[in-house]
C-alpha cells in the first residue's frame, strides 16, 4: 500500500475469472481447440497460465451473458494463421458490424490503442469457449 493509502492494489497481480457450467466440458475445448491444459486444479476449478498470466474456469450455476469481450489473448502473432488454424479446429467466429467495429474474414481492424502500448492500433477476433464466454485474440499493428 502506498504511503497515502490511494494505491492499494496498484502492485497488485490480476487474474480473469471465467465460469463454466460443464468443467469437464470446457477442459476438452481448452484442450482440444485451444491447445491449453491446466497447471493445476482443486475441486471445482481449473488453473491456465498464458504467457506469465493466470486464468481460472470455475464451475458456476451462473453463466455469462457472453455480451462483451471477457478474456483476451494478445499478441498471437500471425492472427490469421491464427483463426484459421482455430477455425481448422471447430471454433466458430464472430461476424461484428457495429459503428467503429466491422469484422471482414471475423478479423477487425481497430484502430488506436493505449499509447504506453507502443503501438498504432491491433487487429482483433472474438469467439466463444464451450461455455459461452466471449473470448478475443489480438495482434498489435505498429
Amino acid at each position: 500500500m502506498s504511503a497515502d493509502g490511494r494505491n492499494v492494489l496498484a502492485g497488485a497481480r490480476v487474474a480473469t475469472r471465467l465460469p463454466a457450467q460443464d468443467l469437464d466440458r470446457a477442459r476438452r475445448f481448452y484442450a482440444e481447440v485451444l491447445g491449453l491444459e491446466p497447471v493445476d486444479e482443486r475441486p471445482g476449478g481449473l488453473l491456465y497460465r498464458c504467457g506469465g498470466v493466470d486464468f481460472v474456469l470455475f464451475r458456476s450455476t451462473g453463466t455469462s451473458p457472453g455480451t462483451f469481450t471477457q478474456m483476451a489473448f494478445e499478441d498471437v502473432g500471425d492472427l490469421p494463421a491464427v483463426v484459421g488454424e482455430l477455425r481448422r479446429r471447430g471454433v466458430v467466429f464472430e461476424e461484428v458490424d457495429a459503428p467503429g467495429l466491422r469484422t471482414v474474414d471475423s478479423i477487425a481492424e481497430v484502430e488506436g490503442n493505449y499509447p504506453g502500448k507502443g503501438a498504432r492500433g491491433e487487429r482483433g477476433a472474438w469467439f466463444r469457449d464451450s461455455e459461452g464466454n466471449l473470448l478475443a485474440i489480438g495482434q498489435p499493428v505498429f
